[in-house]
């Protein structure tokens, strides 16, 4: 009897170890599955129109913040890109936000300000024009209706206008020399031959794509003499005192102008080839985007809503080659001014590259077992808003370890980065499941 006994406790032993690995969820999880369902708050659509009351707590949640980073999983999935939108309506509507800040470069997004604010150009042009190679993820129909709408708005609200930002550096429009070069004919001429001569070989003169795949082409040397060259405009400009014929606020902008155009310079100046000066232009391009997001948001006085993939809007690093985020850089400027959100997602398509090169659509199943997006998942069937600042210990706990969680930019397939998501956000929206964003013209 006693040896039966023996037998029939190795066998329920053999039992509960089969159901724990065949999915039993252990019970730590389980309360923090139980925690975060008590704080998850539903989100009637991702679309941008219809009613908002939804969003209420998201306006409770960034209270007080002066720019909020609303991140992405993927940079072109339709859900992501409509949710965008929404939420900046809601934001512009409800809580006082006047500007959107984008990850494309700083001469297209004041093309596309210039359209929102004054009617100038056509969007669908400057989008093709404009959204090339790096930035092509973004000539969507979702971005389309994002920015149509911000020009309606303003016919609406002439007095009160938002405005369109884009805070990267990659590629430096024609219009941007021409912006600084007419300040200085304008206020100082006699730094007008100079600026000229610094500026000559950097102006483009090809389309945008073209204009950045030749300026990656070109010798190191010469890129860290063309950033030289910018540099010392930029110096030129910002050292002198504000004519006495300008304004102020005239000589700053000429002078972020000018900056931009160095920052655009400097960034290729880096040997891409060497792993260490790979590392460091990636930590260059964080802190620079958080330098024009501060500096808009300091001149215009406006609360932004910054759009970027969600290891840039983050606190904290998943990648070695990214020694730190746009977001850290954000809140040491901005302290709690500065809130960040994650978006993630469950099951679904996005657009990206594939291993050969070639844009095309690619789909993922349900997520690993052992990941944030399967526990994300289980918490309601529906997507949702989270405040991981305020969330339940048990929820919290769990939410503060590292584990793989997709991360995915413009090409795949993309190993999951271990993340923790209440290290790295402060807010979190889940997805169940996404959908490709329409691209206007497919990425080459």
């Amino acid at each position: 009897m006693k040896r039966n006994r023996s037998v029939l406790i190795l066998l329920l032993m053999v039992l509960c170890v089969g159901a724990l690995g065949s999915g039993a969820v252990p019970p730590q999880e389980t309360r923090a599955l139980r925690a975060a369902e008590r704080v998850a708050h539903p989100l009637r659509t991702t679309g941008p129109y219809g009613d908002q009351a939804d969003l209420r707590p998201l306006g409770r949640m960034v209270d007080g913040a002066k720019v909020v980073g609303l991140g992405e999983a993927t940079h072109s999935s339709h859900e992501f890109f409509t949710l965008k939108h929404r939420v900046l309506r809601y934001l512009v509507e409800h809580e006082g936000f006047r500007t959107f800040a984008l990850e494309t470069s700083w001469s297209s997004g004041l093309r596309l300000d210039a359209y929102v604010r004054k009617g100038e150009g056509d969007p669908r042009r400057i989008m093709r024009e404009e959204f090339q190679d790096t930035y092509a993820w973004w000539n969507t129909e979702e971005y389309l209706a994002l920015i149509e709408w911000m020009r309606a708005y303003n016919v609406r609200h002439p007095g009160d206008p938002v405005r369109f930002m884009g805070d990267d550096f990659a590629y430096a429009g024609p219009e941007q020399y021409d912006r600084v070069l007419r300040y200085a004919a304008r206020y100082r001429p006699d730094l007008l031959p100079r600026l000229t001569a610094l500026y000559r070989g950097l102006r483009p003169t090809t389309p945008a794509g073209a204009y950045m795949k030749a300026y990656l082409a070109r010798p190191l040397a010469e890129r860290r003499a063309m950033a030289v060259r910018a540099e010392a405009a930029l110096s030129l400009l910002a050292r002198q005192p504000v004519p006495a014929s300008a304004t102020e606020d005239a000589h700053a902008w000429a002078v972020q102008h000018a900056r931009a155009l160095a920052q655009t310079a400097r960034g290729y100046a880096f040997d891409f080839d060497d792993p260490e000066q790979l590392r460091a232009s990636m930590g260059y391009r964080d802190r620079l985007m958080a330098d024009n997001v501060a500096w808009w948001q300091a001149r215009t006085g406006h609360k932004v809503l910054l759009s970027a993939h969600n290891s840039h809007v983050s606190y904290r690093t998943s990648d070695p080659r990214y020694p730190r985020m746009q977001g850290a850089f954000l809140r040491e400027r901005l302290g709690e001014g500065y809130v960040s959100a994650a978006v993630t997602f469950g099951t679904g398509s996005f657009n990206a590259t594939g291993p050969d090169g070639t844009a095309r659509v690619h789909t993922v199943g349900a997520p690993p077992r052992n990941s944030t997006e399967s526990f994300l998942d289980r918490v309601r069937p529906g997507d949702y808003l989270m405040d991981l600042r305020t969330s339940p210990p048990a929820a919290r706990a769990w939410l503060s370890r590292p584990r793989p969680t997709r991360s995915i930019g413009t090409s795949y397939p993309e190993r999951p980065h271990d993340i923790a998501p209440a290290a790295s956000h402060d807010l979190l929206l889940h997805l169940h499941h996404v959908t490709p964003a329409h691209l206007l013209v497919p990425p080459s």
